[in-house]
């Protein structure tokens, strides 16, 4: 028979002599005393290869400082790598709707956007002053009277030669009239109209001539006018060159090693060459212009206009990494569409929504080309088009900057389309693992974008070096929150409470937010009481008063097994009656809940019927391990004989969905007991797992289990009877409360590791198990041999009453 387990087994404690808070000054990274190495290497490695598709999923439950350390790995790594360019927009003069992108050295497009600024101000101030000049004037006077000179002596030739043919040149609103001249006096239209037809033709034989002179000398004139255009034009180019020239040299020679940036100074050059009155601002001096139309109000007199036009001369720094240290490192907490691919600004002007490049606005993709962008998954699917316009970047290697309703093909008016900017980031994903599975089984892409995955573990082994890592890890949160430091006896208790967070005796939890948790309320008392460091006590209280906070579920159901509503016995001894242990999980408190199970036998071929799933208030995993006890009872009793049995099994007064198979041993403990009519001690409490071998296996939440049927036999009276029985694999997982140990050596409560059900039935009934004899026999008297002797006699009932039939 199994023997209750000693007391010292029931959890692992720890020494206060081995370590203390103060003792650990000298840090180490966060990253190097979590206990992660596996997700730290493959985190190094994806971050080290420069290949494409080398984006790492950081995986792993809330709270195992995935984030934290991901960011202090980062945050050293990146300041041994280069730093990231700078990226700037700047108008395209040959197609302002697609604005040219250019990668500077880090620093350089400040630099660059304050030396344009510079440069137009100059210009706007420099060029009025050369074409008011008296140089400027003399030289266009000169140039304009040359033309006109040559234009008066081409009309002298065309008066002369009108005269010639008989006809006055006179000009008039609808062009130049040629009036015929007879006797040195024009004719008037009435007089022309007396004389004879013969003179009449002659003066239009010579008209004729005339004309086809007159059309010669305006074609010379018409030239005359256009090469007087080109010498105000090259004067005018000429001038401003003059006036420009040398700072446009000044500009290239600085920026000569960034061959984007040459095109555009040239490009900037031509227009203002190009557009030279709307630096003189319709004032003052204009350059001589060809003769144009008079086309109303100059709009360069508006100032609002006068601004717009100079807008394209701007420099829109997109990305700025001057003041960055190393490679950027970019924390995306809000990843919207547009927060990660940038998007383009417009303004509302005189009712009119307008914009240009200078609102194109990068987002962390931008700011983080060149480095690391770290994002939280989860987030990451809660913004619509985010998910793909982060994988359309990784996939063509640049990020384009577009409306998320253009990219969706809902908005079709014209807008700025600006130049991708080529990309090379590494993308870290952070999330859970049920995230990555989905995603690695139902998205091609990210298979191909996200090769490397970091998994985060949330145990870590429990040994001397992890033990001062641990505590490593509380003296730095309690200098980084600002917390009382712990003495020996705090730091050996939270040690404990991580290896009550992981459920084992030989590890420690990961889950570095809920030790924080405690640190924090734990340092809180340790204020309130005005000690110098926090101790064993504080972090005492503060763990129970986390369980009490959340515990009031707990303490009802308590209470209605003390009132008698919830049936549990924990005195005495019943057949077909064994009280079973579950796990109620309640999101921020887990606790154990004793219930009632009980099993009913009877003649039939039913095999065992479970409530629970006829019910539909059964789990499959809970179905499963009901549906192993048939294999069980066949392989063990049905050699000889058909197996002719219809039981019921059932957790008594359990209203809610029932899961997991923690319980089937217990439900095989019921039938046994029902077949053989031996009853079951009450005051045990069982839980574990069976197979079709009769081993018993381990199962989870031992420590909630234990402690709930602890607090039962508690409120009822420990009698030093009461107890409970587990898998023997599971006492590695024990770490119960103190009060359970005291009780424990006071002998008022046992605990009984067993390895299969015939050790188990012992325990519970008092009664030897039995082994089949070479006979094929079990022993008289024993629990085997009555439940084989009651299914021999159920088989015979059943062949009977068939046989009746």
């Amino acid at each position: 028979m199994a023997e209750p387990l000693g007391e010292e087994r029931y959890r692992n404690a720890f020494s206060v002599d081995q370590v203390e808070c103060g003792s650990t000054r000298e840090l180490k990274p966060l990253e190097e005393i979590i206990g992660q190495e596996r997700a730290l290497a493959a985190l190094t490695f994806g971050l080290d290869i420069q290949q494409q598709g080398f984006n790492v999923f950081v995986s792993g439950l809330h709270g195992t400082g995935r984030k934290s350390a991901v960011k202090k790995f980062l945050d050293r790594l990146a300041s041994t790598r280069p730093q990231g360019y700078d990226w700037i927009y700047v108008n395209n003069f040959s197609d302002p709707y697609e604005p040219n992108a250019i990668r500077l050295p880090p620093g350089m497009g400040t630099d660059f956007k304050e030396d344009m600024a510079a440069f137009i101000s100059e210009a706007k101030r420099v060029i009025p002053k050369v074409f008011e000049s008296e140089d400027y004037v003399n030289r266009s006077n000169a140039a304009i009277q040359s033309i006109e000179n040559e234009k008066a002596q081409i009309f002298a030739r065309i008066d002369a030669t009108a005269q010639e043919k008989g006809f006055l040149i006179q000009p008039s609103p609808t062009g130049l009239l040629t009036i015929p001249v007879k006797d040195g006096k024009p004719l008037p239209q009435e007089e022309f109209l007396a004389l004879p037809p013969a003179e009449q033709a002659d003066f239009q034989k010579r008209r004729l001539d005339l004309m086809a002179e007159l059309r010669n000398r305006f074609r010379e004139l018409r030239d005359l006018d256009q090469k007087g255009n080109e010498k105000i034009v090259a004067l005018n180019r000429e001038v401003a060159l003059s006036a420009i020239g040398h700072r446009v040299a000044a500009m290239k020679d600085k920026y000569a090693k960034v061959a984007e940036i040459l095109p555009h100074i040239d490009a900037v050059q031509n227009d203002i060459i190009d557009n030279l009155p709307q630096f003189l601002g319709g004032e003052g001096q204009q350059p001589q212009q060809p003769q144009q139309p008079q086309q109303g109000p100059n709009p360069m007199q508006n100032p609002l206009v006068r601004e717009l036009m100079f807008r394209k001369y701007e420099v829109d720094v997109l990305v700025d990494n001057s003041d960055v240290k190393g490679a950027p490192v970019v924390y995306e907490k809000n990843p919207t569409y547009q927060n990660l691919v940038g998007k383009i600004e417009k303004e509302f002007s005189y009712g009119v929504v307008t914009t240009d490049f200078t609102m194109i606005r990068p987002g962390s993709i931008h700011r983080a080309n060149g480095g690391y962008l770290v994002i939280s998954v989860e987030d990451l699917f809660r913004n619509p088009f985010s998910w793909d316009g982060l994988k359309t970047a990784l996939k063509t290697g640049e990020v384009t900057i577009e409306d998320p309703g253009e990219r969706m093909g809902f908005i079709t008016t014209k807008g700025l389309r600006p130049e991708p900017i080529p990309l090379n980031v590494k993308v870290i994903l952070i999330g859970t693992p049920i995230i990555n599975q989905i995603l690695y089984t139902q998205d091609p892409d990210y298979q191909e974008l996200f090769k490397i995955k970091a998994d985060f573990d949330t145990t870590m082994d429990r040994n001397e070096e992890n033990v001062r890592n641990y505590a490593a890890y509380i003296c730095m949160a309690c200098t980084e929150f600002g917390l009382k430091h712990l003495d020996a006896s705090g730091v050996a208790k939270m040690v404990e409470y991580g290896s009550r967070l992981a459920d084992d005796q030989q590890k420690l939890s990961t889950r570095f937010s809920h030790i924080a948790d405690i640190l924090r309320e734990a340092s809180y008392y340790a204020t309130q009481e005005q000690s110098e460091f926090t101790t064993g006590a504080h972090v005492q209280k503060a763990i129970e008063q986390k369980i009490y906070r959340s515990s009031l579920i707990q303490e009802k159901i308590r209470e209605y097994i003390a009132r008698g509503i919830f049936l549990i016995d924990t005195k005495g001894n019943a057949v077909g009656q064994v009280n079973g242990l579950s796990v109620i999980s309640l999101g921020d408190i887990e606790f154990g809940r004793p219930s009632r199970v009980t099993a009913s036998v009877g003649v039939g071929r039913g095999g065992i019927m479970d409530i629970e799933r006829e019910s539909a208030m059964g789990g499959p995993t809970h179905t499963k391990g009901v549906l192993i006890l048939s294999g069980y009872l066949a392989s063990k009793y049905s050699q000889d004989k058909p197996l002719s049995l219809s039981a019921r099994l059932v957790f008594e007064q359990s209203y809610s969905g029932i899961d997991g198979d923690s319980a089937s041993s217990t439900e095989l403990y019921a039938i046994l007991s029902a077949l053989s009519g031996l009853p079951i001690r009450q005051t045990l409490a069982v839980t574990g797992s069976v197979n079709q071998r009769g081993e018993v296996q381990a199962i989870g939440g031992v420590n909630e289990k234990l402690e709930g049927f602890f607090e039962v036999c508690k409120v009822q009276g420990l009698t030093g009877e009461q107890g409970a029985m587990i898998p023997a694999s599971n006492v590695q997982n024990l770490m119960l409360k103190e009060e359970i140990v005291e009780a424990a050596k006071a002998g008022k409560f046992r605990i009984y590791p067993v390895k299969t059900i015939d050790e188990g039935i012992e325990v519970l009934t008092g009664v030897p198990a039995g082994q089949r004899g070479e006979d094929g026999k079990f022993p008289k008297g024993t629990v085997n041999f009555l439940v084989d002797r009651r299914l021999r006699e159920l088989a015979e009932t059943y062949k009977e009453f068939k046989a009746g039939e």
